[in-house]
């Protein structure tokens, strides 16, 4: 049963009283508005969405990233599956794929982030959204629809984190301005 959050939303990642330790893949998905007449039309291949993985320590500094330019964590536990450029098809656009149970016990949260590479505003995506998503069954366990229509060009999605010794999931939804990860870390240092 997926959990629709609302922005600001925290849950755990307990499936049915166990604690989801597995492999979880993020997922990030979007659409170009599209306008009809005799002087517009917008393509989907002009809209170029980023997402990206920050890694955070317990102390709130970064100590990683798994973005376009790094595929793949320091130490292995969190791998991107590509960028895609256009957002054109069905289901995910871009996906993170993690795996709970290598990531070192020194990183407090993943926090995840979408950015417009190509500077296009957000006025110009619809249906936005991130989902998480259990990689060994397929079963989709939280969703996040990212209704965010304005001139920003970016958004802190959600983080995932430990609390207590278990990960929890929590829906953020800020809206930021940058080309990539590296321009939205004040606005990710105050959401964590």
């Amino acid at each position: 049963m997926t959990i629709n959050l609302q922005k600001g939303q925290k849950i755990s990642l307990d499936k049915d009283g166990s604690q989801l330790h597995g492999r979880v893949i993020m997922g990030l998905g979007w659409d170009a508005k599209t306008k009809k007449g005799l002087f517009s039309f917008l393509s989907s291949s002009e809209i170029d969405l980023d997402a990206s993985c920050v890694v955070m320590d317990t102390t709130g500094k970064m100590i990683d990233a798994v973005w376009f330019e790094q595929l793949k964590s320091l130490d292995g536990s969190i791998e991107h599956t590509g960028d895609n450029v256009t957002g054109q098809g069905e289901g995910d656009d871009e996906q993170i794929k993690i795996d709970l149970a290598k990531v070192p016990p020194h990183v407090q949260s993943l926090v995840f982030v979408v950015n417009s590479f190509s500077g296009e505003t957000f006025e110009r995506i619809a249906n936005a959204y991130c989902r998480l998503v259990d990689q060994a069954s397929g079963q989709e366990v939280a969703r996040y629809q990212l209704n965010c229509p304005g001139r920003h060009t970016a958004m802190v999605m959600a983080k995932i984190y430990r609390h207590q010794g278990k990960w929890g999931m929590h829906a953020i939804g800020e809206n930021a301005v940058g080309k990539t990860f590296h321009e939205l870390l004040p606005v990710i240092t105050a959401n964590i």
